[in-house]
């Protein structure tokens, strides 16, 4: 297509003032020439480069801005998805403990200026209240019970429940299945037992708790019978999985009961609910928590076999602890070799224990941990304290907090991963390191053997006694554990929860003098007690947090009732020490 060409009138240039070398303007200037046509093309492809040079030269700044602005604003959530960015050091994120330990051995060895003072170690006492009992009113208006009698209204049907988990996961289902029975006026059968891959263990009820006195301490609340009769069975030849199986949803509410449940039981005459672990709200109505409070405090009591050994376990600790006037500290330690691989957490042990942790963790969890969604990151585990303390890190904390090398501590654990190596240190900080193992014969410890719930009681009964309970990890064993130490000593049984994200960072510092260590530690202990007062307000018609946990005001008047809380033996002695001994000097298990 040929170039126009517009002639401006009156001699027009198009507003350019030509001029010539001497400055003169030209009164009459020529048209201008027609441009050569390849001039024109080649004008028209630089042009265009320019304009796409400095396009992509400002979307380039954008190209690149994007993926900073995002790798900071992953480095700065160290969310689950900072994995996808490669392995971001987070300070506290090493374990250095045994180096540290190294560099600080001389001083917390030879530190004892600053001891603690069992008698005084909880320094927030008050004066226990006496429990009221229990409101006649309470029992009788809801569960229908003749004082005269002691007869309940026909009941709806028979509830067998199975419990699963570990010792303390199984006394929340039996707890809780004690309550829906009475939610339901049902007739509970004494729950069974789930064998379970990690813990291993095939107790019964019986093996465990003493199955007469659980019968007998809910008569006239809810009814217990060992099996369902034999007209029942023979409806269902026998056969338990015959029998209506409703799975629970988790938490279910009282609304839940009686609109989805009760129904089905009262057209079947039982029902069974497996599996049962949480399986019933915490907020319910205050008489149906005063039958979990009656379950845990009054009727769940452990066998004659356990409770034997535990009595000369906690004697024993006593005498070892005669320096202290008999009062020791107990440690619930979570260094499991189990617990260390699910908590995909690293020590000092490499790449050979990577593959022994990813071993374990393929065999008891199968495809768990290696599922696409899941990222495994061991350093934001450890700043975010997940991972458990080690032996050597609980040590330096206790040391830390001034309890010298006098103080008798039991250690309530498994099988401690790699125990020559681990336990070593926290010998050398406290000499009187006891275990159960340690405490009892090799013949009196036969029987347990292999059982870990019956294994965890007697860990239940020295550590519930105890002046200082430490719990390093949390789980079931700790949460129940304080709540019965609330129990029995009136909501003031000291309980050291240490500050894990704090204690890793210290314990990454290289430059750490021990005195620095030590306020810092005093801090942390300070800052326990403080928790530990802050006892959760508690609204009975909405309770959010778990009354196994903190168990007052409900289960107060639970200690009226209690018949198997007596004076006996040496626990007596034990109590005589604490300073709330007006409640231990009647508590036994």
């Amino acid at each position: 297509m040929k170039s126009k060409i517009h002639h401006q009138p009156n001699g027009g240039n198009n507003g350019v003032v030509s001029s010539n070398d001497n400055g003169c303007r030209s009164e009459s200037p020529s048209p201008p020439l027609s441009p050569n046509r390849r001039i024109l093309r080649r004008q028209r492809r630089q042009t265009l480069l320019r304009a796409s040079s400095f396009s992509l030269r400002r979307n380039l700044r954008y190209l690149l801005l994007l993926p900073m602005i995002y790798a900071s604003g992953l480095l700065m959530c160290v969310g689950p998805f900072s994995g996808l960015v490669g392995w971001v050091y987070v300070p506290g994120s090493v374990y250095r403990s045994p180096e540290f330990y190294r560099k600080l051995k001389d001083d917390i060895l030879s530190d004892n200026s600053t001891a603690l003072e069992l008698s005084s170690v909880w320094k927030f006492k008050r004066r226990p209240k006496m429990p009221k009992p229990c409101p006649n009113s309470t029992v009788s208006s809801h569960f229908g019970l003749n004082r005269e009698s002691s007869a309940l209204a026909p009941s709806s049907g028979y509830l067998i429940v199975e419990a699963n988990g570990g010792l303390n996961q199984q006394r929340s289902a039996i707890c809780n299945a004690v309550a829906v029975a009475g939610l339901l006026n049902a007739v509970l059968v004494i729950p069974q037992f789930e064998f379970h891959a990690i813990w291993k263990d095939s107790s019964n009820f019986g093996d465990i708790y003493d199955e007469d006195h659980f019968i007998t301490s809910l008569e006239g609340y809810v009814k217990i019978v060992r099996d369902v009769p034999d007209e029942i069975m023979t409806r269902f030849s026998y056969n338990v999985s015959s029998i209506p199986t409703i799975r629970v949803q988790a938490w279910a509410t009282v609304n839940y009961y009686n609109g989805e449940v009760y129904p089905v039981l009262k057209e079947h005459g039982v029902i069974r609910i497996s599996p049962f672990a949480n399986r019933l709200a915490m907020s319910v109505p205050p008489y149906i928590q005063l039958l979990r409070c009656i379950g845990n405090y009054k009727a769940l009591k452990f066998s004659s076999p356990i409770s034997t050994l535990a009595e000369k376990l906690v004697d024993r600790m006593v005498e070892k602890s005669s320096e202290t006037g008999g009062k020791y500290v107990s440690v619930h330690l979570r260094f499991e070799e189990d617990m260390v691989a699910f908590s995909c957490c690293l020590y000092e042990g490499g790449r050979a224990e990577k593959s022994e942790m990813d071993a374990i963790r393929q065999k008891s969890w199968k495809g768990k941990f290696k599922r696409r969604d899941r990222v495994i990151r061991p350093d934001l585990n450890r700043v975010n304290g997940k991972c458990p303390l080690t032996p050597l890190e609980v040590g330096m904390m206790l040391r830390g907090m001034g309890f010298d090398n006098n103080t008798s501590i039991y250690l309530a654990s498994g099988r401690i991963y790699q125990p020559e190596k681990h336990l070593a240190p926290l010998q050398e900080m406290f000499p009187c390191l006891y275990t159960k193992e340690s405490l009892a014969s090799p013949e009196e410890l036969a029987p347990f053997e292999g059982y870990s719930s019956r294994m965890a009681a007697l860990d239940y009964t020295v550590s519930l006694l105890s002046e200082v309970f430490v719990t390093t990890q949390g789980g079931n064993f700790p949460h129940f554990l304080m709540g019965h130490r609330r129990f029995l000593f009136g909501g003031h049984a000291k309980t050291v929860i240490p500050d894990k994200p704090k204690l890793v960072l210290l314990l990454q510092d290289m430059e750490m003098r021990w005195e620095v260590f030590k306020k810092e530690m005093k801090l942390m202990l300070g800052e326990s007690d403080r928790k530990g007062v802050m006892v959760p307000r508690v609204r009975k018609i909405n309770r959010k947090t778990s009354i196994y946990t903190y168990p007052l005001p409900e289960c107060e008047c639970i200690f009226h009732l209690s018949s198997n809380f007596s004076t006996t033996g040496n626990i007596q002695n034990l109590g005589a020490l604490h300073p709330t001994s007006n409640l231990m000097n009647s508590a036994r298990l």
